[in-house]
């Protein structure tokens, strides 16, 4: 007898087995690239939901901007050890000490390096001769950093000017870099696969470049030097996930105007499927060495430069694959779809398919009708029977005896011969 538990655990176990199996269907899906996630035919659905991703981004830079390092704005960066009479200096003491002697936070606090010579830098706006001083004092008051004597000094506090120019200069280095680069892409992606497959991926860098600034616009990350060179590497990536996929695009169409096995569409979809592993897996591995940076670099080693090289190349490089994938070989297809022979082909494609499916179904009605013929026939011998019978009954009836009194065969139950016994002579 099962008790409600067993049911429970009986209800458990099957959905657990039902979710596993579902999992290993996906997985199973994903690794043989069998063409079942239909991410060509769902295509408008990408184009709505990036289409809303880019207009929130563009709007987020237009209105509310970028949060710019010192050396795009110009500044001040002042550094001292963190190694103070009474022990190690934290940022958030640096931070506090700072506001004491100005009047107001700094725009940044960090603690670079490790060990003895871990360092605490802070980045301001300009600052005047007498605004330094009154800051220096302030620290060593407060903090009393010590000098390569052992002794707290103003002379272990440094300071240093920086000009914004020197940001500006590197991002117009970039921009033009930028464009070179686009424009070379075009011309290898023109010629090493063809025109339309050269403009979707150009689509797909600079949705790579909008997102990638937007988020950083949203969020209010700092925006340095470091962070538009690193923006810059992430084209690469992307561009090199969009060049696997259209490849395997390529392969599977060719010559396919002359065929009718599948349309341009379907063939694109497949290749689509059969590259999807392949990107998340180097999205994933690309993201290991990314994630070191941000983590040791940043983290344990407070070097400023790594983070914002870590944080951009994160951000691109799940930009990358997603635009490589949802947006790319869609936009193609679209375009590829705009020519009349490929219309004709899919056409072709879908006639083929109709006539097969008719012929299906004949043969499916021929052989439902070869089934029932014998059917019908036993049928026929049964009620023949059932009638003959009835007959014999009613003859019967008239001769006033039954069916019981007879023999076998319909012959009268007795003796044989004659009434009297005797032989006949």
């Amino acid at each position: 007898m099962s008790t409600p538990d067993s049911h429970s655990s009986n209800g458990t176990s099957s959905s657990a087995t039902e979710s596993t199996a579902a999992r290993s269907t996906v997985l199973h899906r994903l690794y043989t690239g069998t063409g079942a996630f239909d991410i060509v035919g769902k295509r408008k659905r990408w184009y709505i939901a990036l289409g809303l991703l880019v207009l929130v981004c563009v709007a987020s830079i237009g209105f509310k901007g970028f949060n710019l390092g010192i050396e795009f704005t110009g500044g001040t960066k002042v550094s001292m050890p963190a190694a103070g009479a009474q022990g190690q200096i934290t940022a958030d003491e640096a931070e506090e000490a700072f506001r004491d002697a100005l009047g107001h936070p700094a725009d940044s606090v960090q603690l670079v390096g490790s060990g003895d010579s871990r360092t605490i830098q802070i980045r301001t706006d300009k600052l005047s001769v007498d605004e330094l001083t009154t800051l220096k004092q302030g620290l060593v008051e407060d903090l009393q950093p010590l000098g390569t004597n052992g002794q707290p000094t103003v002379d272990a506090i440094s300071d240093s000017a920086v000009s914004g120019t020197w940001g500006g200069e590197i991002t117009q280095q970039a921009l033009i870099a930028l464009g070179v680069f686009l424009a070379l892409v075009a011309v290898f992606l023109a010629f090493y696969f063809e025109r339309w497959m050269a403009v979707a991926a150009l689509i797909a860098l600079l949705h790579d470049v909008v997102v990638t600034a937007g988020i950083y616009s949203l969020i209010g990350f700092e925006v340095s030097p470091s962070t538009v060179i690193g923006l810059l590497t992430i084209l690469g990536f992307s561009l090199y996930d969009t060049v696997v996929v259209f490849d395997k695009v390529k392969e599977n169409t060719r010559g396919i105007l002359g065929l009718t096995r599948r349309t341009y569409p379907e063939a694109a979809n497949l290749a689509l499927n059969q590259t999807l592993m392949r990107s998340i897996n180097t999205t994933v591995i690309a993201l290991l060495p990314v994630l070191g940076l941000l983590i040791i670099g940043a983290g344990v080693l407070g070097v400023g430069v790594l983070r914002d090289l870590a944080l951009v190349q994160g951000i691109g490089m799940l930009a990358g694959v997603v635009s490589s994938i949802l947006l790319a070989t869609p936009l193609l297809v679209d375009f590829k779809m705009r020519n009349p022979k490929y219309r004709a082909q899919a056409g072709k494609v879908r006639q083929r398919r109709a006539r097969r499916s008719a012929e299906t179904s004949s043969d499916a009605e021929r052989a439902a009708a070869d089934t029932e013929e014998p059917l019908d026939e036993s049928v026929d011998a049964v009620s023949r029977r059932e009638r003959t019978m009835a007959a014999a009954i009613s003859a019967s009836a008239r001769t006033g005896k039954g069916p019981a009194e007879r023999g076998s065969g319909g012959r009268p139950s007795g003796k044989s011969g004659h009434p009297t016994g005797k032989k006949r002579r």
